[in-house]
């Protein structure tokens, strides 16, 4: 049988882009996602092939800024992460705050770190079925331990 707490954890995904990396903000980073009450439960660093990165933002790919996206993801490694939570997918959202980081609340992941919009140290998936999608595209679901 499975405890309460199990019943209502969900996943979500997310990716610790390049100019973090770079910046060598994992931990710190990462301490921010767990002060936040998220589980990181699978992690790797690993550096994007082309074709991951096109897949990955496939959605993007009549964007103008489709090429420069792809470009920005394979030029470092990241760090792809599978976190677990009470709904995972908009707390991991709120942590991360606005994608712009001029308009991110204070204490937000992106308030803290990032660079500018385009080099805004994170990545989370923003539904429950593209955080699935999203994990399976890197993650075996026998590495993901919780």
């Amino acid at each position: 049988m499975q405890n309460k707490m199990e019943l209502y954890m969900s996943r979500t995904f997310s990716i610790i882009k390049p100019d973090a990396t770079r910046r060598n903000l994992t931990g710190a980073i990462n301490a921010v996602i767990e002060a936040a009450g998220l589980r990181i439960v699978a992690q790797r660093r690993i550096k994007l092939t082309q074709a991951q990165a096109e897949t990955f933002y496939g959605v993007h790919s009549e964007r103008s800024f489709f090429g420069e996206l792809v470009a920005q993801m394979t030029s470092e490694p990241v760090v792809v992460q599978v976190l677990e939570a009470d709904n995972a997918v908009p707390k991991y959202r709120e942590v991360m705050g606005a994608t712009n980081p001029e308009n991110a609340a204070e204490g937000t992941i992106r308030k803290l770190f990032a660079l500018n919009v385009g080099e805004n140290s994170v990545h989370g998936s923003d539904s429950d079925e593209n955080a699935a999608l999203e994990i399976a595209q890197f993650f075996a679901e026998e590495e993901i331990v919780g």
